[in-house]
């Protein structure tokens, strides 16, 4: 659903400019009512290594080694995976650098260095995330990886090994008089974007009733599959809030004049998906517990800024948090 642009003037700069492919906020889920986000994504990101559109490249991975007792819980002979990523997010989501060849992201560095401490090697495999969940079960990939919140929705057909937690949150333009979303029901008579297909559109969906169950008009969820196109809805005045992961909404507004974050609204694990009683997710939980132990795990949430997001070891299918 899209309304109609208003007539007001267009005062910030394309999220196009701030990353080379003009990314959205891809950290989404599919099918269910909440996804991740970054707890208090406090601090900016490393700029100590860093390309020239300001997202860290800093290689923090690379000289990792195998740790064996975690490599002996994998299944026996496996020794190469199929892992699909969603491409395209507002750091710390994964996308490309300038050269529109390499990839980057929080998401990507917690896989290759979980593959590093398994010995696996890993076949990469480019989806847009609301397909990634459901080719699970089929076999098309091994486990998936797009910051998937852990929620009582998924947990019936997926398994998940967490590695951070994370949560919804909201953000709008500095004009705007909101000022905190407690309650979906101060977003009543509002235009609110969020990505396709994602738990942000799901829980919005789902909760449009609390506005005409008060007798006040409903909001408008206004969905884009387009990369850059829910920040641009709001800087051209056409969507009141935007809905999506904390850690790509902190990095938008510090990235972008005349925004503000609101606040976090729910918070979630996230974790490696994989398919239902999978076979993996022990080897996958000691390989996380082993770079939290040494220290590998917090060199990667600092490079991205997201420190406010770590967790204290890695849990398998855990029930889905409830605020």
């Amino acid at each position: 659903m899209r309304t109609s642009p208003r007539s007001r003037a267009r005062v910030l700069t394309p999220f196009a400019l701030i990353t080379s492919a003009a990314l959205l906020l891809s950290a989404c889920g599919s099918d269910d009512g909440g996804d991740s986000g970054a707890g208090s994504g406090s601090g900016g990101t490393n700029q100590a290594a860093a390309g020239a559109d300001g997202i860290p490249t800093e290689d923090v991975v690379s000289s990792l080694t195998k740790d064996e007792a975690a490599a002996k819980l994998l299944p026996s002979g496996t020794t190469e995976l199929t892992v699909a990523f969603a491409v395209g997010g507002s750091p710390p989501g994964i996308n490309y650098l300038e050269d529109g060849k390499t990839l980057v992201g929080q998401d990507l560095d917690f896989t290759n260095a979980v593959a590093k401490k398994l010995g696996l090697k890993l076949k990469t495999e480019k989806a847009s995330f609301e397909a990634i969940l459901p080719a699970l079960d089929s076999g098309k990939y091994d486990f998936g990886v797009s910051n998937f919140g852990v929620t009582a929705e998924r947990l019936k057909t997926i398994d998940f090994v967490t590695y951070i937690n994370d949560g919804q949150g909201f953000a709008t333009r500095k004009d705007s008089k909101l000022d905190k979303i407690t309650d979906l029901v101060q977003l009543c008579g509002l235009n609110i974007a969020t990505g396709a297909g994602t738990t942000f559109e799901a829980t919005l969906e789902e909760n449009k009733h609390v506005c005409s169950d008060g007798g006040k008009k409903e909001y408008k969820v206004q969905t884009y599959s387009e990369p850059g196109a829910v920040w641009s809805s709001v800087q051209q005045g056409r969507s009141d809030v935007v809905m999506s992961t904390i850690n790509g909404l902190r990095y938008g507004v510090a990235h972008q004049e005349g925004l503000k974050f609101l606040n976090e609204f729910h918070r979630l694990d996230v974790g490696f998906a994989f398919k239902k009683d999978t076979k993996l997710a022990p080897a996958f939980q000691a390989a996380v517990d082993r770079l939290i132990a040494d220290g590998t795990y917090a060199t990667i949430l600092k490079k991205w800024g997201t420190t406010g997001s770590a967790i204290d070891k890695s849990e398998i299918s855990p029930q889905e948090i409830k605020d």
